[in-house]
């Protein structure tokens, strides 16, 4: 990998490994709908620009669909949770439980008809990455609140449904456009949320400032970086970019926020990590050496930001 290849990586793994603990720091003093219209309308806004040079609402043509069943799968229902979780969850926690995408996929993939073999070492990184949830959710170690627990795994399980609908509709669909769009639809359907629930008081300089990170950098910036490392190092390789985001959700919980980092979360984040990493192992499905020039719907898919 060239050096600007690993650069890339680092930046969009520690870029998406940010939202956990600019999102906690954003409820405390805003509605979880709030947080999740600013983030996606600041977004949709700075990347369209480059949507517009992409081709523009053009390449979304007889699409539609497919495009709204992305949109909901991938930002409209996981982000609302995920913003409503972490009232009560710690960012760390949240990060932890989002890694578990590629272990949600494997069993996703079978309920909905994948009858491809599935190697043995990805069955047991499933059951190594369970335990490690297992392990996380012990007693008292989330928080004492299922609900916040369940609402976090259905937003991972909706990560994990998104790519199927991209693999199977959305394949020739370039990225940019694509998630300006998806963007774009988010904002417009929790904007008359926002209004019934108002008038809304101007928040604290901390949680504005939460909020422009959300849209401009944790959004807009990581989804142009994560295209450009799609075309340097090629799609399977971008993937490693979901290792990373878990680290540095933890990291972040405990310096900026004091968050304890046990033993248990130790080793919740090893069991995890490995287990997703085993789980969504795959072999010889990228030929050696050939990337595609354009980043599309389903290789953006299958690195989940959050």
């Amino acid at each position: 990998m060239s050096r600007r290849g690993w650069f890339l990586l680092v930046a969009v793994g520690i870029i998406w490994g940010v939202p956990y603990l600019l999102i906690k720091i954003a409820v405390t003093d805003v509605t979880p709908v709030m947080v999740v219209f600013v983030r996606t309308a600041l977004g949709a806004l700075l990347l369209l620009p480059f949507a517009l040079r992409g081709g523009g609402l053009r390449v979304l043509r007889g699409h539609w669909p497919a495009v709204l069943g992305f949109s909901v799968l991938e930002i409209v229902l996981p982000w609302i949770l995920l913003s409503n979780a972490e009232r009560t969850l710690s960012s760390s926690t949240t990060g932890l439980l989002v890694a578990t995408v590629p272990i949600a996929a494997v069993i996703l993939g079978r309920l909905v008809g994948d009858r491809r073999p599935v190697a043995a070492i990805r069955w047991v990184g499933l059951l190594v990455g369970l335990g490690g949830v297992a392990l996380l959710l012990g007693p008292g170690a989330a928080g004492g609140d299922p609900w916040a627990v369940a609402q976090v795994l259905l937003a991972a399980l909706g990560y994990a449904a998104a790519p199927i609908i991209a693999d199977r509709s959305l394949r020739d669909v370039p990225a940019i456009p694509l998630t300006a769009t998806c963007l774009g639809i988010t904002a417009l359907a929790y904007a008359p949320v926002v209004l019934v629930t108002g008038p809304h008081p101007w928040p604290p300089v901390d949680a504005v400032l939460a909020l422009v990170g959300l849209g401009a950098l944790c959004t807009a910036l990581a989804f142009v970086l994560f295209f450009r490392l799609i075309v340097e190092v090629g799609a399977a390789r971008s993937t490693l970019v979901a290792y990373l985001n878990p680290v540095v959700a933890v990291a972040l919980g405990a310096l900026v926020l004091d968050e304890v980092i046990t033993l248990t979360v130790l080793a919740a984040t090893a069991l995890i990590l490995i287990g997703s990493a085993a789980a969504s192992r795959r072999t010889r499905e990228v030929a050696a050496g050939v990337d595609e020039p354009t980043p599309t719907a389903d290789e953006v898919a299958r690195v989940t930001p959050t």
